[in-house]
This record gives structure tokens, C-alpha cells and sequence, in this order.
């Protein structure tokens, strides 16, 4: 993944790193990557999982295999040392442990021994800093925990960790924006002279493009793409079922897939991705 972000950085783009679960999920994206000639991340994580991370990962390269575009396989907000451990085993090329809410030196004290498991193995690795809320947290219909990033902080995590890349938040939040995020352009620009590595937006469904693109030439390299996937295959098998009619499952499920695509299909040029491959 490393690689992937460090050519983003130089070319300015980003790349756009996609929630999957399963072989199709996997397949769709790169195919829509292939189609289109750009890099892409598959990312899943302990809320996304169906199966072993072994099998998942089995079924990542043996996809991976069928075409010709870059790809690395992502633990997404891995929650404890032990599914960074089962996903190194498996074979995944890049590895986040969310320990964002814990504090600053048990974060660091976390990432030092992901770093020091994982860069024998060639694999990258991903932190947070700060802490990337959730839209309900917001409106106040959940509880949780937003912390905007310190640039002090950030410079700190990354000289004592050796990540290779930095989640931040600067207005940004997961799920479903019910208004336009309010990102600090200006905070963004102090993270990144502090920081000195990849910048991950975490949150991008329904990121304005115009903030888009300004994020993205402020040192944002891998924006995360779950809520938009989500709600477009989840809205496909909700109006299947309303309708009454007898639901041939395959078949939904392949509706639901090309609904999965059109999304990715537009991430891949929002991010500048297209025709970087």
C-alpha cells in the first residue's frame, strides 16, 4: 500500500481504498479498477468480515491474480494486536490497528509493535491519531468519540512509530453525511508538513469534490469508501424485496453489485485515480 500512496503523492492523486466482504465484492472492484486503469485498496475490517481472514485473503490474490492493476489488501480498524496478527499470517499487504481513543502513549506503545511485527514482512502499516468520529455522534443520535488531530501530536506518533501512513481527522466522519463536512483546510496543511507521511481521509462518502480535490492537493492520499457501497447495494435488495415479487437471490445480488460499481466507478475519478495504473 505504501507504494500505492507514496505514487499518489507524487502525481497528485489519491487512492481510493474500497470496503469489501466478500469474492464479489473483491471482483467488482477490480473490475471496475481494471475498466478504468487505476490503483485501488480492498479494505475490510472486524464490521465488514463474513469470513477468515485466511480465506478472505485467499480469495483477494487468487482474484488480484486475474488482472493487471495494483491492488493491496487492507485491514481496516483492526480493533486488537490479535486480528493484526491473524492478518499478517493471511497474507494481507497492509495493516491498520485503531487504538485513536485509547491514550497517546498506548497508542504509540500499539503501533510500534504492529510496525515492528509487520516491516520484516514488507507489509504497510496505517494509524490514527486524532479520532474520526461517526455522523450520528454528531447529530446526536449515537455516542461516541471525535477528536480533531494535533499537529504537534501527529509529528510526535509518527517519529516514535514509524507508520507509514497517517488517519487524521479534520472535519471528517464515517457514515452517511446528512450536510456537507466542514473540513479545516487550514489543519490539514499543518498535518501534513507535521506528519511527513501519506495522509488517509478517513469518511470520504459524500465529500464534496471541490473539498475533495483540495484535500487531496493538501496531502491526502488514501480516502476510505464504505457508507456510499453500503447504502447503494443495501437500496437495491430493499426495493427487491418491498416489491413483492418472488426474490431470486443470485440474481438480486447481481443487481446489487452493479449498483456496488457505479460507486466505485465514480471514486475512481474523484480521486484522480483513473488512468493512473
Amino acid at each position: 500500500m505504501a507504494e500505492l500512496l507514496d505514487d499518489g503523492l507524487r502525481r497528485g492523486y489519491a487512492v481510493p481504498s474500497f470496503c469489501i466482504w466478500n469474492a464479489e465484492t473483491a471482483d467488482t472492484v477490480l473490475r471496475v479498477a481494471q475498466k478504468h486503469r487505476a490503483p485501488v485498496l480492498l479494505m475490510t475490517g472486524p464490521g465488514e468480515l463474513l469470513l477468515s481472514y485466511g480465506a478472505l485473503a485467499d480469495t483477494a490474490r487468487a482474484l488480484a491474480a486475474r488482472y493487471d492493476v495494483p491492488a493491496a489488501l487492507l485491514l481496516d480498524h483492526g480493533n486488537s494486536m490479535e486480528a493484526v496478527e491473524a492478518c499478517l499470517a493471511a497474507g494481507f499487504t497492509s495493516v491498520m490497528l485503531d487504538y485513536s481513543t485509547k491514550p497517546f502513549d498506548e497508542n504509540v506503545a500499539a503501533l510500534q509493535q504492529v510496525v515492528a511485527l509487520a516491516r520484516p514482512r514488507g507489509v504497510t502499516v496505517e494509524g490514527e491519531i486524532g479520532a474520526v468520529g461517526r455522523v450520528d455522534e454528531v447529530t446526536g443520535e449515537g455516542k461516541g468519540h471525535t477528536a480533531l488531530t494535533d499537529p504537534d501530536e501527529a509529528r510526535a506518533y509518527v517519529q516514535a512509530t514509524s507508520v507509514d501512513c497517517l488517519a487524521i481527522s479534520f472535519g471528517n466522519l464515517h457514515g452517511n453525511y446528512t450536510a456537507p463536512p466542514k473540513f479545516d483546510f487550514g489543519l490539514l496543511a499543518k498535518l501534513r508538513d507535521a506528519a511527513g507521511v501519506p495522509l488517509v481521509l478517513h469518511g470520504g462518502s459524500g465529500t464534496p469534490p471541490d473539498d475533495l480535490r483540495r484535500a487531496i492537493a493538501l496531502g491526502i492520499a488514501k480516502v476510505n469508501i464504505a457508507s456510499e457501497l453500503n447504502r447503494a447495494f443495501r437500496e437495491v435488495l430493499v426495493k427487491r424485496w418491498n416489491a413483492g415479487e418472488k426474490l431470486w437471490v443470485p440474481r438480486a445480488l447481481h443487481e446489487a453489485m452493479e449498483a456496488f460499481a457505479a460507486i466505485a466507478e465514480k471514486w475512481i475519478h474523484l480521486t484522480g485515480a483513473a488512468g493512473k495504473a
